[in-house]
């Protein structure tokens, strides 16, 4: 009897543990359903609302930004509390306010491993509040979110106001990445970063297959309409492409239109967006 009674105690005991474990899973998983919100700030800058409910936030060029919607130009802070902070490269239209967006959030900055050493050895931003990784590599900076760096075809330099001289340095910032950022319910955006044409993006496609590609088309820095539009119908062929980096800088003159009319035929959905304005996904 003794021993019968032993043994329904460790089963009560066991099936206790076994909820409490649920439970506990259940406080902490992410959402692995739900939608996913997009605000462009203009150029390359986004807000990405996850499904799980966090913000991340890249190449956020706000404060100089000449579409940067109100209140985000004069008003950080306005962009509320940040989990994720990611930048591609280290000109100035995408490293931005990054590092006053780091400090003011106490969060983390993300990005090319030789960008953030300068940005830390110059005193522009602590090494507590940056990662460096590099294309292949990939981190997980929250719960169910899975960011890694791909390969782009374009150059980084940082330009800093030396306060003790007062005058402009030039300071070599690595490679330009882009970013294949996969979010708790398994959608997948390919944020290209400023790039070129280059024969791997048909690899990276295969192997990540990105739902959603954010694709630069503003030409003379990055691809034009047309080189965007070969590269998306040939090699890449998401879901969706939604162009960015054009309408921002004169010397960048592709356009939406443009872009549009080399994609006529394709089967890819072209997901135009304006300054400050959200979609769901």
């Amino acid at each position: 009897m003794q021993l019968q009674h032993t043994f329904k105690n460790w089963i009560a005991i066991g099936l206790l543990a076994i909820g409490l474990v649920a439970n506990a899973q259940a406080q902490t998983a992410p959402a692995s359903s739900g939608k996913t919100e997009l605000l462009w700030f203009g150029q390359a800058g986004f807000r990405i609302k996850t499904p799980g409910g966090k913000t991340i936030v890249i190449d956020p060029w706000l404060t100089g930004g000449p579409k940067t919607p109100a209140p985000y130009k004069t008003d950080l802070s306005a962009l509320g509390k940040i989990d994720i902070l990611l930048v591609t490269h280290g000109h100035v239209d995408h490293l931005g306010d990054a590092p006053a967006l780091a400090k003011l959030n106490n969060t983390v900055l993300y990005g090319p491993a030789d960008l953030m050493t300068p940005l830390n050895t110059l005193g522009i931003l602590p090494p507590n509040l940056s990662h460096r990784f590099n294309k292949s590599g990939s981190v997980k900076p929250q719960p169910g979110i899975k960011i890694t760096a791909v390969a782009a075809e374009h150059s980084s330099l940082l330009l800093w106001n030396n306060p003790a001289t007062g005058k402009n340095e030039a300071h070599p910032a690595g490679e330009a990445v882009g970013y294949i950022i996969e979010l708790e319910n398994g959608f997948k955006i390919w944020h290209m970063g400023d790039t070129g044409l280059f024969g791997d993006m048909k690899f990276i496609s295969e192997h990540y297959k990105p739902d959603l590609v954010l694709a630069p088309i503003g030409g003379n820095f990055t691809m034009d309409p047309e080189d965007a539009a070969y590269a998306i119908r040939n090699w890449i062929k998401p879901k969706m492409v939604m162009p960015i980096h054009y309408n921002s800088n004169p010397i960048a003159k592709g356009t939406l239109a443009e872009f549009q009319d080399a994609m006529k035929g394709s089967t890819v959905k072209v997901v135009p967006m304006t300054e400050g304005q959200t979609l769901e996904f």
